[in-house]
């Protein structure tokens, strides 16, 4: 279902997840939201060390991970410490809480709006897409992305539009933006982010 393409800095983990129903019926528990708390305890913490590596990892492939383009994990730093990191749904707090902690980019795409097969590479020159409702755009050239059968549609910046989650999603893929410069992290990352979904009720497949 996923291929991955050669790349030397990367240590992704893959997995689908099935929820008990619609996002819209799955609520976020208190304990949920807390976790979206810079100071919330937490098995994971990220520090300028994680940042930077996960910046290098972004690097790799001549990609700029600064300014408008960094990683998406500092913005939810900066949201958690400036108290504007709120409840979206259930699926996207377990990856904001995750990655927040964790110091990892996440991405979610809904199963049912994107289509297989899918990869993980490097984005070719004149490689864009829109990243939100409003239509604005991502250049994607050098920067690692998840493909679908129509394109990228995910990276650690900013995930299409296309193919994120709404209320009736029920089948989720997420990719973990690790990097081997870190050590085991991404695989202590998806310890917990599976331990937060299954809390939910959600059934959660390893891919890679």
């Amino acid at each position: 279902m996923l291929t991955l393409d050669p790349h030397p800095l990367l240590d992704t983990l893959a997995f689908t997840t099935t929820l008990p129903g619609p996002l819209s019926s799955v609520p976020s528990p208190e304990g949920l939201t807390a976790l979206l708390k810079a100071d919330a305890p937490a098995p994971l913490a990220s520090d300028d060390a994680v940042r930077s590596a996960v910046r290098d990892l972004l690097r790799h492939g001549g990609y700029k991970p600064t300014g408008r383009g960094k990683p998406a994990s500092e913005y939810l730093v900066r949201a958690a410490g400036d108290g504007t990191l709120g409840a979206i749904n259930a699926v996207v707090d377990v990856c904001n809480a995750v990655s927040l902690h964790s110091g990892l980019p996440i991405s979610v795409v809904d199963l049912d709006r994107a289509q297989a097969p899918f990869r993980i590479g490097i984005a070719p020159e004149g490689s864009q897409y829109i990243f939100n409702a409003s239509g604005q755009t991502i250049e994607l050239a050098g920067l690692l992305c998840l493909f679908d059968a129509e394109g990228p549609c995910a990276n650690a910046v900013k995930d299409a539009q296309r193919t994120k989650t709404a209320a009736d999603t029920r089948r989720t893929l997420t990719v973990l933006w690790g990097t081997k410069a870190l050590g085991d992290r991404t695989a202590r990352a998806f310890a917990w982010y599976r331990e937060l979904l299954e809390r939910l009720g959600a059934t959660v497949e390893p891919l890679s």
